[in-house]
C-alpha cells in the first residue's frame, strides 16, 4: 500500500476527467446496459425493470432480457397481468430469473395498489418494493428522476476502498462515506464511470495499475498483484 493524499474538490475534478478520458471509447461504444435503456427513454418504470433484471447478470443479457420484457409489458398494469412463468421465460437467462420474476410481478402489483401505477421517487418507498435494494433505488432515482444520489455496486465499493478514498465494509457504508467526501456534481456519473473502470482497468484480480489514469490518487489497498 502506498500513501496518497485524500482528494479535495479540485482533485475529484481531475479524477473524474481522467476517468472520462480513459473510458471515452468504452462508454461511447458500450455504456452499461441500464444506462443505455435509460437513454432510450428514461421513464422510471423502464429503469426500475432493467435494474431489477441486471442484478448479478451480465450487461448483454440484461439488455436483451429487459427489452423482451418491456416489449411484452411496457407498464405496471401489463406486467402485473403476466404470469410469473411467462416473466421468467422472457428474462431468462438473467441470474436468479425465477426469483426476479416473482419480484417483478409483485412490484408491478404494488405500484398499482399503492402508487397509482407510478414508480415512487422517495427512497423509502422504493426500498419497500420487493427485490429493490439501495443500489437499485439509487439508479432509479439517478436515471429515472435525475436526482443526485450515489449508486454503489461491487465495483464502486471495491475501487473506493482500494484507492483509499474510504475504508468501509459494505456498499451501504461506502455510499454514506462517499456522500461526505465526493462533490455533489459527481454523484450521478461516478457509478457509470467506476463500473466501466472496474470492468476494464481496476479489475478484481490483478488490476492494470500500469495503465491506470488515476494511479497518483490510489493507495492500492489490498493489491498484491497488478499489471
Amino acid at each position: 500500500m502506498k500513501r496518497v493524499a485524500a482528494p479535495d474538490a479540485a482533485a475529484w475534478d481531475r479524477i473524474v476527467r481522467a476517468l472520462r478520458k480513459r473510458l471515452a471509447a468504452e462508454l461511447s461504444e458500450r455504456p452499461p446496459s441500464v444506462s443505455r435503456i435509460a437513454r432510450d427513454g428514461n421513464e422510471p418504470f423502464r429503469v426500475l425493470v432493467a435494474t431489477m433484471i441486471s442484478l448479478r447478470t451480465k450487461d448483454a443479457v440484461t439488455e436483451k432480457a429487459a427489452a423482451r420484457l418491456l416489449h411484452a409489458a411496457p407498464d405496471p398494469r401489463s406486467l402485473a397481468r403476466l404470469g410469473e412463468e411467462r416473466i421468467g421465460r422472457l428474462i431468462y437467462p438473467a441470474g436468479f430469473y425465477r426469483t426476479k420474476a416473482v419480484h417483478l410481478r409483485e412490484t408491478a402489483r404494488l405500484l398499482l395498489a399503492e402508487h397509482g401505477g407510478l414508480v415512487p421517487e422517495d427512497m423509502e418507498a422504493l426500498l419497500r418494493l420487493p427485490g429493490v435494494g439501495r443500489k437499485t433505488a439509487n439508479l432509479v432515482r439517478n436515471l429515472g428522476f435525475g436526482r443526485d444520489a450515489i449508486c454503489v455496486d461491487t465495483h464502486v465499493h471495491r475501487i473506493s476502498n482500494r484507492t483509499g478514498w474510504v475504508a468501509t465494509g459494505s456498499p451501504e457504508q461506502t455510499e454514506k462515506a462517499l456522500m461526505e467526501i465526493l462533490p455533489r456534481r459527481h454523484w450521478i456519473p461516478i457509478n457509470e464511470l467506476l463500473v466501466k473502470f472496474g470492468q476494464t482497468v481496476c479489475t478484481p484480480l490483478s488490476p492494470r495499475c500500469g495503465s491506470c489514469p488515476i494511479d497518483s490518487h490510489c493507495a492500492r489497498v489490498g493489491v498484491v498483484r497488478s499489471r
